[in-house]
């Protein structure tokens, strides 16, 4: 993969570096929180090779696999500047505010603050993992003072997890890190926990005894707080004392408010929220780890497993293990290995078999997204046995009671987190689990899930004709070359391979039958697709995108069936030159890697002209 090639387009299709207010990754993502999100065109994202699928759940998420650190990286260096420019900050202020549904709004904020903490937590629960097991088989004693120290190595992750919080929360809020967490600090001080157990009396209020350590809820919403005032006395206080007066303000109203009203606040929360769960995990029992197990597939195509974190780390922090999250993950990893380990054995498809194997090897190791976006949701059969095997494997943990100790991906080479010395037969509970639920994955998914290579091929043999199809010119007037067309996107044919037509009518026809997949929302482009899977976009002009719409009136919308000849598009072609745009119209195959598309040599066409061949590809 071209690193540098990918993030420009990338860069490119999320709505250039101004329409970025904060970028981060994960294992698999690149997420990029955007100041307008329908400047994001996700069919061009999904076409750019290297991406995987893309997701607009709260933020632009673009699915790379395993790659995605060298492509971050890339993307960064374009950027000048990690997660947030200056030009992007001042179209921020700028432009105003679009308006978010609430549910997104939060699940952005929290995948903001937990997504960042995940490689330290899971670097200090491997730890944990391995110091576990090498004490199972008495490698070093669990006594000892080599393995104390190696121990709070591994716990230190989670007991100064309250700063860390107070880092990422500040980054999403973009206020001073160093200033929230000095506020947050304080909370922790060995001296301040002394007190506090002594009891202590702020402006003649009793401080409630509690300990911060290990706490979620107390740092972010001491950061909220500190966030408020930051602005606040940045807005009202002169220039030449702001240096020291915003934070020393910040700090005396945020450390005492939060002492007094707000840290409790947050520890009862976060101890509301685990008391919630172990409550229904009393009442329904394994149920709901076998219902959970079952939807994470669906939740963490949209990034929503991520709201399971606050409570994950919570439970962990204040009693040690885990009952439902981490469990049913395990269920679900391995169900997405099982799943690709048998889509690779029966595919005819080399590229899906690469694909398969390299994520169902992710999967075992605890990583699902490229099993998930490569191979289960593009087959509606696979994606069911992921869920079905799932739900299978998760009844089974919560027949049993499976309980995590260490907060890390669920995997095979972190097994290690179920071992208990109180609980013995739970590392063989979970073995077992592993075992169901890769073997009923396997086996459902080599009977159920269908090649679609094999399908396609079917078709062919029962109707070899649907493999050539002939493209009617969608317009009429003087065709050009595609690599004339002053666009690079189109000229580099970096999209696709297709033809270019200078109108000289301002309307659009079908050059063949097909379904319309997308209106893009300013009218300029069309996307649509042929019963066999060639995918079709139809842009007329250079950048009118900026038109918003004008000009043009679309006669189809998304999913409508259209047969060639049909009208798609009408457009005002003298008032969209007027304007000073160039409305040269293209019609390019954007799945260039599956079909062959020749184009014949006229000049001049009317909508009865053929212009394109295109032929399947043989693999």
């Amino acid at each position: 993969m071209n690193y540098k090639q990918t993030a420009e387009e990338i860069l490119k299709h999320v709505g250039g570096k101004g329409n970025i207010s904060y970028f981060e990754h994960c294992s698999t993502r690149l997420r990029f929180s955007l100041i307008d999100n329908t400047k994001a065109d996700v069919k061009r994202l999904e076409s750019i090779p290297g991406v995987i699928a893309v997701k607009m759940a709260g933020q632009c998420q673009v699915v790379i696999g395993n790659e995605v650190v060298e492509v971050y990286d890339a993307v960064n260096q374009l950027l000048g500047s990690p997660n947030l420019n200056s030009e992007s900050a001042e179209a921020s202020a700028a432009k105003p505010k679009e308006k978010k549904k609430l549910g997104s709004v939060i699940l952005d904020f929290i995948v903001g603050v937990f997504q960042p903490l995940i490689p330290a937590i899971a670097g200090a629960g491997m730890v944990k993992s391995l110091l576990l097991l090498l004490g199972l088989m008495n490698v070093l004693d669990p006594n000892g003072q080599t393995y104390k120290i190696l121990f709070q190595i591994g716990d230190a992750a989670l007991y100064f997890l309250p700063l860390l919080v107070a880092v990422t929360t500040a980054n999403k809020l973009k206020v001073s890190t160093l200033v929230a967490l000095a506020a947050v600090g304080a909370l922790l001080l060995p001296n301040m926990t002394a007190m506090l157990g002594e009891g202590a009396q702020l402006f003649g209020l009793q401080i409630k005894s509690i300990s911060y350590a290990y706490q979620v809820f107390p740092a972010i919403l001491t950061v909220l707080l500190y966030a408020q005032m930051e602005k606040w006395f940045t807005r009202i206080s002169p220039k030449v004392i702001r240096t020291f007066f915003v934070p020393m303000m910040s700090l005396l109203i945020t450390v005492p408010v939060s002492l007094l009203f707000l840290g409790p606040l947050g520890y009862m929360l976060g101890e509301g929220f685990s008391a919630i769960i172990l409550t229904l995990f009393d009442k329904v029992g394994w149920i709901a780890v076998a219902l959970l197990a079952a939807v994470l597939p669906l939740m963490v195509s949209i990034g929503m497993h991520k709201a399971l974190v606050p409570y994950a780390l919570t439970a962990m922090g204040s009693t040690g293990k885990e009952l439902l999250y981490l469990p049913a993950s395990l269920a679900h990893n391995i169900a997405e290995s099982g799943a690709c380990f048998a889509v690779a054995v029966r595919t005819k498809d080399k590229a899906l078999k690469a694909t398969a194997i390299s994520a169902g090897i992710s999967a075992l190791f605890g990583i699902t997204e490229p099993a998930l976006y490569g191979v289960a949701l593009q087959n509606k059969k696979v994606l069911a046995s992921v869920m079905f095997s799932s739900l299978v494997g998760g009844a089974f943990i919560g027949i049993v009671g499976l309980q995590a100790y260490v907060l890390v991906g669920p995997g095979i080479a972190s097994l290690s987190m179920f071992i208990s010395e109180d609980l013995p037969r739970n590392i063989i509970n979970a073995v077992i689990a592993l075992v169901i639920s890769f073997v009923v994955a396997f086996v459902s998914t080599f009977i159920l899930g269908k090649d679609n290579k094999a399908k396609e091929e079917e078709q062919q043999l029962a109707n070899p004709l649907t493999a050539v199809k002939e493209f009617k010119s969608p317009v009429i007037g003087e065709v050009i070359p595609l690599s004339e067309v002053k666009d690079e996107v189109f000229s580099s044919k970096a999209m696709g391979e297709g033809i270019a037509v200078i109108p000289a009518k301002g309307e659009l026809y079908a050059p063949v039958d097909g379904k319309i997949e997308v209106v893009y929302n300013r009218n300029h482009a069309i996307a649509m697709s042929t019963a066999n899977g060639m995918e079709l976009l139809f842009h007329v002009g250079i950048d009118t995108v900026r038109l918003r719409g004008k000009y043009f009136e679309p006669q189809v919308k998304a999913g409508d069936e259209v047969k060639a000849g049909d009208l798609l598009l009408k457009f005002d072609l003298e008032k969209i030159i007027e304007e000073g745009y160039d409305p040269v119209t293209i019609a390019i195959v954007t799945n260039k890697d599956k079909y062959a598309v020749e184009v014949a040599e006229l000049k001049q066409v009317n909508r009865q002209d053929t212009l394109m061949v295109v032929t399947a590809l043989e693999n």
